[in-house]
């Protein structure tokens, strides 16, 4: 199954070795890392509640209340989130269609409240912003793996808990594609070697020699699936904070019955 990216997602979760064909004892390559941390059990049916604080390069800080619903339909993903709170984005809506097949543009959609209309989202502007966060329209989905090469680099330690650390970069064909798309000319990922969770990122901006870091803060395993509980951003430009987002989720259930009708433009529309 897919994960979901807020979840950047990103990339947080547990991966069963046996379903590969693999044993703890064998070596693991890159790539067999990189799809262990993204083909992990994120349960079929997730509602949540995030909190998104905002901190600008002077530390003054705006925060956002959503809603969000995430269902499995076979191999993809579609989730929908609404803005709860400020005023100023209340009601607004996304939608997206996490596709399995690398091949497919995933689809996602913004309804905004005070135009009275929704905007679907072009593949060359999913690197932007999403909302005014560190997190861009690429990060809310899943990278297509088959699109990039992996390489292991020394394993580390992060907070106490040994790591693998991966370099992902696009293949020489997609290069073009997928560093438009995302932003990102290269990442290095952290995956913990215990439960295969992406515990932290390094992102190369392709604009203005900015980085952007990634790091789970918070993680606990919830009816038995590892969950961020909260996951910060941080973009720099050489030791400078330009802007840093924090995500906190709240009431995490996978066991709610959640509607295919719930996950439509139809229904973005119409609000929470």
């Amino acid at each position: 199954m897919k994960k979901n990216l807020f979840l950047f997602s990103l990339l947080c979760t547990v991966f069963s070795l046996f379903s590969a064909n693999l044993s703890f004892s064998e070596e693991l390559t890159a790539r067999q890392i990189a799809q262990a941390a993204q083909d992990r059990d994120d349960g079929d049916n997730e509602t949540s509640e995030m909190e998104m604080l905002l901190y600008d390069k002077h530390n003054n800080t705006r925060s956002r209340h959503i809603k969000s619903f995430r269902k499995d339909f076979g191999k993809d993903t579609y989730q929908l989130l609404f803005f709860l709170s400020p005023a100023d984005v209340k009601d607004t809506g996304f939608l997206t269609y996490d596709y399995d097949d690398a091949e497919r543009d995933d689809d996602q959609w913004l309804y905004l409240p005070a135009l009275g209309k929704t905007k679907r989202i072009a593949s060359s502007d999913k690197d932007g912003s999403f909302m005014g966060s560190d997190f861009s329209y690429a990060d809310m989905t899943d990278r297509n793996l088959p699109h990039y090469d992996f390489k292991k680099l020394k394993d580390q330690v992060v907070d106490g808990a040994p790591c693998w650390l991966i370099e992902s970069k696009p293949k020489k064909e997609y290069a073009e594609l997928e560093i438009n798309e995302t932003g990102y000319t290269k990442s290095l990922i952290f995956v913990r070697k215990d439960n295969f969770v992406v515990v932290r990122a390094i992102h190369f901006v392709k604009e203005g020699k900015k980085l952007k870091y990634m790091s789970v803060d918070k993680l606990s395993k919830i009816d038995g699936i590892w969950v961020a509980e909260q996951i910060t951003m941080i973009t720099k430009k050489r030791k400078r904070t330009l802007h840093k987002t924090i995500l906190s989720f709240k009431n995490i259930r996978f066991h709610d019955s959640l509607d295919e009708g719930l996950f439509t433009t139809r229904r973005l529309e119409k609000g929470l």
